[in-house]
């Protein structure tokens, strides 16, 4: 299904950009005039992360006029083995400040313009409105059920993207024209139904053809040609080497952009989604902050060190349960834990590892799925459950630095 051009031309190229473009311009679909809608395109980008790196990147080598990067994350060491627009010498920067600098450097004739904020119902009228095309390299559905709300309330396409681990999904959102993503997707999962990359991994080069794919829709929306995505849901799976593709349809009775839809304005999406309080741009998104049945107590990375001291004196009995993947265990891990799965605890299994009237304290990354693990065992009778605050990450920080992050 063809859609017109959302882009009208620019000025006449420069004999620079000519020169810069010309496998462009070669192209009878694309030419002198496509190349002109591309350099008047204004393209947000929705995180400067493992999507939006080689987004952001072969937007700015295809000559998009104006590229806007939404981000208020820092670059981190863990971002590095896929998040190519950043480099070592970044690490501690603004996400967007870095990848400012690897556009210039790949095409100093784009305009980069930064948001280092953090999206949300408040702000993302406001700033997508300035654009023309919106591509999502969001990491969690508050932020893509945001985007794609905002997006249908403004008339704007909505290239969006999804990986975990080797499977990667894309297509475009674009009301009118075909389906919403709430059309596809009405309700998000459960807070702790789906892993995130943080806890669950990702190969690094599934972002590029992802990534990859979303800008080759972009470029398509803005000059008109071809068939995007529009009504069509692209699976990439790449174990297997494999591109499939789902048909998906508009819902009538879609809530946003159906024929008689209920949400006519931005809502809380964190709330929608199920989650606590934290920027909506997170990673660690794996469990929820709540926890079923009795309350249970909490315990710091530095009182968890005091009570493994007096355990190794004789001084204490008490199991430490972490109850990550299997590999977050091998990047870091607190000494003397036992690894007992989260699903052990939600199938009522875990109580047969453990034994019989021994203090409990359970550990994950953040203490999100510990606090779950923990809430379950309390649930089941057990009188002394402790949960790690801040998990392993709070044991590095405060206990022992030497040890790595993720």
């Amino acid at each position: 299904m063809g859609i017109p051009p959302l882009v009208a031309p620019g000025p006449e190229l420069t004999v620079e950009q000519k020169a810069r473009y010309a496998r462009h311009i070669l192209l009878p679909d694309i030419g002198l005039e496509g190349q002109r809608r591309l350099s008047n395109a204004r393209v947000l980008v929705v995180g400067a992360g493992g999507l939006g790196s080689p987004a952001l990147l072969y937007l700015a080598a295809a000559g998009v006029g104006t590229i806007g990067i939404v981000d208020d994350d820092v670059v981190d060491a863990s971002n590095l083995q896929r998040q190519v627009v950043h480099g070592v010498a970044d690490v501690g920067r603004p996400k967007t400040e870095s990848a400012a600098e690897s556009i210039a450097a790949v095409n100093p004739l784009v305009t980069v313009v930064r948001h280092d904020v953090r999206l949300t119902a408040d702000n993302a009228l406001e700033l997508m409105a300035d654009y023309d095309v919106v591509l999502d390299g969001a990491d969690n559905f508050a932020t893509r059920y945001l985007v794609n709300d905002a997006c249908v309330l403004l008339g704007l396409p909505h290239v969006w993207g999804s990986i975990y681990r080797f499977d990667g999904q894309v297509s475009v959102w674009f009301a009118g024209h075909g389906p919403c993503y709430r059309c596809v997707f009405p309700e998000p999962p459960p807070p702790d139904a789906v892993p995130s990359c943080a806890t669950g991994g990702v190969l690094g080069v599934l972002c590029a053809a992802v990534g990859s794919v979303q800008v080759a829709e972009a470029v398509k929306l803005v000059v008109g040609r071809g068939e995007p995505l529009v009504g069509r849901l692209l699976v990439h799976d790449a174990l297997r080497q494999t591109w499939d593709t789902l048909k998906v349809r508009a819902n009538p009775e879609c809530p946003v952009c159906g024929e008689s839809p209920t949400v006519t304005a931005l809502v809380d999406y964190e709330e929608l989604c199920g989650i606590g309080g934290g920027a909506v741009t997170g990673t660690d998104t794996a469990g929820s902050a709540a926890s079923p049945g009795p309350a249970f107590a909490e315990v710091s990375a530095s009182e968890l060190a005091r009570l493994l001291q007096a355990r190794e004196r004789g001084e204490a009995r008490f199991e430490l349960v972490d109850v990550r993947e299997a590999g977050e265990r091998d990047i870091v891990s607190i000494p003397g834990s036992r690894a007992v799965h989260l699903d052990a605890f939600r199938a009522g299994t875990a109580e047969q590892e453990l034994p019989d009237g021994v203090p409990v304290v359970v550990l994950c990354k953040s203490g999100v799925r510990s606090a779950e693990a923990a809430g379950l065992l309390a649930a089941r009778g057990h009188d002394d459950v402790r949960n790690l605050t801040g998990g392993v990450l709070a044991w590095v920080r405060d206990v022992d630095p030497s040890l790595p992050v993720y």
